[in-house]
């Protein structure tokens, strides 16, 4: 059956005799029979722009050659209009090849100045040209390796952040473990633990320095009758201002930890009997004098200190122990009271 239109490549003599490929397609009625033809014109010049633009975005040279290898539109600037692909180097000896697989698209490589050339062909029977679209090996995987290395950079990067941000969150979360492990949540105070990292610290500066050092042992009194009288949460909060308190009295350079229960620890360096027990007495004046108010009561608490000095090659266990021998000591003499360790 005749197809129902025609391309041919001709002059346009209405349009200064520009080569023009013309499509015309016959009319025909409900009966077959022919009524007349319509047409479209588009100027072999706007077809070059067309190949031109795939050329330089794809990167491949098309060619339009005749059945004599003619070109007749081209991107390439080494088979120009006019030019022959039989006289084309790589081309001219596979063009017999092209002209055979006029039915079918063809796919050929052959070398040029030591590069792999691709080329793809098909046959236009309405113009009765072939079309050759051909690329170098290297500019047809230079885009997946580019492609390539730009996935193996942002990996390397992702990899990167996901590693720094890992070591931050690791990082903050072991400073945290830390800060748990090591502080007591209720008063906000250092806890037994922070006391057993830091003492060997302070014991060997205080030998290094040839100066005293002084601990004391503080409880407060009665306290079992304030948990039982305002609850745990009133026990807690007497027990969170007691805290704040002992910060006030002392040096930033003293350590006060909660000791556990009711008792709090209170490390004072350089510090002698005489400077020790003073501190002492100010921490149980300013605790008996405080008015804690909670919810509508205003609570009056005392505490019982016992004071002990480092001497010549103790070790912290034995100041402890001299410390916590003399609390109990002003616990049993009335409370409320400061006690020295001495033996």
């Amino acid at each position: 059956m005749a197809q129902p239109y025609e391309i041919n490549v001709d002059r346009d003599m209405a349009h200064a005799d520009a080569l023009t490929i013309f499509i015309n397609y016959r009319v025909l009625d409900y009966q077959g029979e022919y009524l007349g033809a319509v047409g479209v014109g588009l100027t072999v010049d706007s077809v070059q722009k067309l190949i031109s633009h795939y050329q330089r975005r794809f990167k491949r040279e098309v060619v339009f050659v005749d059945h004599d290898g003619q070109v007749q539109l081209s991107s390439s600037k080494a088979q120009p209009v006019g030019s022959n692909v039989r006289q084309t180097p790589g081309l001219n000896g596979i063009f017999e090849q092209i002209r055979q697989g006029k039915q079918d698209k063809v796919s050929f490589e052959y070398q040029l100045d030591g590069a792999q050339q691709l080329v793809n062909t098909r046959y236009i029977p309405e113009l009765n040209w072939y079309l050759i679209v051909g690329q170098s090996e290297s500019e047809a995987t230079s885009d997946i390796r580019h492609a390539l290395y730009l996935n193996l950079l942002l990996c390397l990067v992702v990899t990167a952040v996901v590693a720094l941000l890992t070591h931050l969150a690791l990082r903050r979360y072991q400073t945290r473990l830390e800060t748990m492990a090591t502080t007591d949540s209720l008063t906000g105070l250092p806890n037994r633990r922070a006391f057993d990292i830091v003492i060997d610290v302070f014991l060997n500066e205080n030998r290094r320095a040839n100066s005293s050092m002084a601990l004391m042992v503080l409880d407060i009194d009665h306290f079992k009758s304030i948990n039982d009288r305002l609850g745990h949460f009133g026990g807690d909060h007497v027990l969170a201002v007691t805290a704040r308190m002992l910060k006030s009295c002392t040096r930033a350079a003293d350590f006060v930890c909660r000791w556990g229960g009711e008792e709090f620890l209170i490390v004072i360096k350089d510090c002698d009997e005489h400077n020790a027990m003073q501190l002492a007495e100010k921490i149980r004046h300013a605790i008996e004098n405080e008015l804690i108010a909670y919810k509508s009561e205003q609570i009056a608490i005392t505490a019982s200190l016992g004071v002990a000095v480092a001497r010549p090659g103790d070790n912290i266990h034995m100041v402890l122990e001299r410390a916590d021998v003399a609390m109990y000591a002003a616990k049993a003499a009335g409370r409320n009271q400061v006690h020295f360790g001495r033996v």
